[in-house]
C-alpha cells in the first residue's frame, strides 16, 4: 500500500506539471524581466516557470501601485480589529459592516448591501444576514467587471487580524487608491467584503445565486448602467500575513511568499490559470519585498462559489511544509489572532499581495492615471 501511495502521488504530481505547461504558453508573454526589483532575485518564480522571462514594470502602472500606502493598510487592519473577531450574527459583526461601508463612502463610493438568509447550526430558523460591496464603474466598458473580494467575518475569540482583516484591509486599500478622481478604469471593479465565510461561504454563495443571472443586463435599458456587469475574473484574498519561520518546500522562498491559487478541477481551470499567471507576473513586476508562487489547489474560500462560472483565484499566505492548525498557522481561529501578534514583516507580506493584485488589475481593467486639465 505504501508503494502504491508513493506511485499515486508521483503520478498526480506529473499530471499537474503537464497540465500547468499546457496552460502556460497561451497566457505568459515572454518579455524581459526587471532584475533590479528588490527582494525577489531569481528564487521561487524562476524555478517554477523554468526560465520564462517576465515583463518590465510599466511605469504608468507602477505609479498607481506606488499610491498604495503601508501605514494606511495597517490602519485599516487596526480599524477592523476594534470589532473583535467579527463573528457573524453578533453586534460586533454588524458594527464592522457599518464601519466598512462608512469607509467606502468616505472615499466617494456608492455602496450596496446584499441581503440573504442564514440558518445557524442547531437551529431550524432563518436569520437575516448582509454584506456590503462597492464598485468603481468603468468609463469605457462598464458592462465588464473584475471582482476583488475578502471576508470580513472571523471567529476564535481574538480580533481575526489575519483571518481575515488582512485580506479585507487589502481590498479596501486598493479601493481607496482607485477612488482618486484622476484614476480612470476602462472596466468596472467591484470591492466585495463577504460575510459568513466562516460558516460555509454563505455570503459569497448568496451573491452568486442572486447576482449571476443579472450579469451584463443594462437596467434601465438605455441608461448605460449595469447593476451586475459581466464577470471577467474573481480575485479573493484570505489570510495574508503569517508566513514566517517554518520549513519550506523546494519552490518556496526562505522568508515568505504569496500563494496564488486556482482550482485545477474547476470548470474554468484554464481561464483561472491564465488569471493566476497575470498575478504572478504582476508580483514579479510590482511587489517590493516578497515573491509569489502559484498552485493548482485552491483553498476553500470565497472564490470557490465562482470557480465554475468565471476565472477565479485566491491570494493568501503560502502554506509551509510544517504548520499547525490544519495546515494553517498557530493563530488560526485562536484568541492569539490579534493585531499586536504580528510584526511589520507580516503586515508587509499582505501589503505585497496588495501590490500584486493592483498591478494585475491595472493591466486587466485598463486603469490609468489621467492628468488633470487646468
Amino acid at each position: 500500500m505504501r508503494n502504491f501511495n508513493i506511485l499515486l502521488r508521483s503520478a498526480l504530481k506529473i499530471l499537474s506539471i503537464v497540465v500547468f505547461w499546457v496552460f502556460l504558453p497561451s497566457v505568459v508573454d515572454a518579455q524581459e524581466e526587471n532584475p533590479n526589483r528588490p527582494g525577489l532575485g531569481n528564487r521561487g518564480l524562476r524555478g517554477i516557470l523554468g526560465g520564462i522571462e517576465f515583463a518590465v514594470a510599466d511605469s504608468a502602472r507602477q505609479r498607481l501601485v506606488d499610491r498604495l500606502d503601508f501605514d494606511s493598510y495597517k490602519g485599516l487592519i487596526r480599524g477592523l480589529t476594534q470589532f473583535g473577531d467579527r463573528e457573524q450574527g453578533t453586534a460586533r459583526n454588524a458594527a464592522a459592516v457599518d464601519w466598512i461601508e462608512d469607509q467606502l463612502r468616505s472615499w466617494g463610493y456608492e455602496t450596496e448591501r446584499l441581503h440573504y438568509q442564514y440558518t445557524p447550526r442547531g437551529s431550524d430558523q432563518f436569520e437575516p444576514r448582509e454584506e456590503v460591496f462597492a464598485t468603481k464603474v468603468g468609463d469605457g466598458t462598464p458592462e465588464e467587471m473584475y471582482i476583488l473580494g475578502a471576508h470580513m467575518d472571523g471567529r476564535g475569540g481574538g480580533e481575526a487580524a489575519n483571518d481575515d482583516a488582512s485580506g479585507t484591509a487589502l481590498v479596501m486599500e486598493i479601493a481607496r487608491v482607485l477612488a482618486a478622481p484622476d484614476v480612470k478604469s476602462n472596466r468596472s471593479i467591484r470591492f466585495a467584503l463577504w460575510n459568513n465565510e466562516e460558516t460555509g461561504l454563505n455570503g459569497s454563495y448568496a451573491y452568486v445565486e442572486q447576482r449571476a443571472p443579472r450579469q451584463g443586463i443594462e437596467d434601465p435599458i438605455g441608461s448605460g448602467r449595469y447593476p451586475e456587469p459581466t464577470w471577467l475574473g474573481m480575485i479573493q484574498h484570505d489570510m495574508m500575513m503569517w508566513d514566517h519561520g517554518n520549513p519550506v518546500t523546494y519552490d518556496q522562498a526562505l522568508d515568505a511568499d504569496v500563494d496564488i491559487e486556482f482550482q485545477l478541477n474547476s470548470e474554468m481551470a484554464r481561464e483561472s490559470a491564465a488569471l493566476a499567471l497575470e498575478l504572478l507576473n504582476a508580483n514579479r513586476m510590482h511587489a517590493s519585498d516578497y515573491p509569489a508562487v502559484m498552485s493548482n489547489a485552491m483553498s476553500n474560500t470565497d472564490s470557490t462559489p465562482f470557480m465554475d462560472f468565471v476565472a477565479s483565484v485566491s491570494l493568501r499566505e503560502n502554506r509551509r511544509l510544517y504548520e499547525t492548525g490544519n495546515t494553517a498557522n498557530p493563530h488560526w481561529h485562536q484568541p492569539s489572532d490579534l493585531f499586536v501578534t504580528f510584526s511589520d514583516a507580516d503586515f508587509r507580506l499582505g501589503f505585497n499581495a496588495a501590490q500584486t493584485t493592483l498591478g494585475a488589475v491595472t493591466k486587466l481593467a485598463s486603469i490609468e492615471i489621467v492628468p488633470s486639465v487646468n
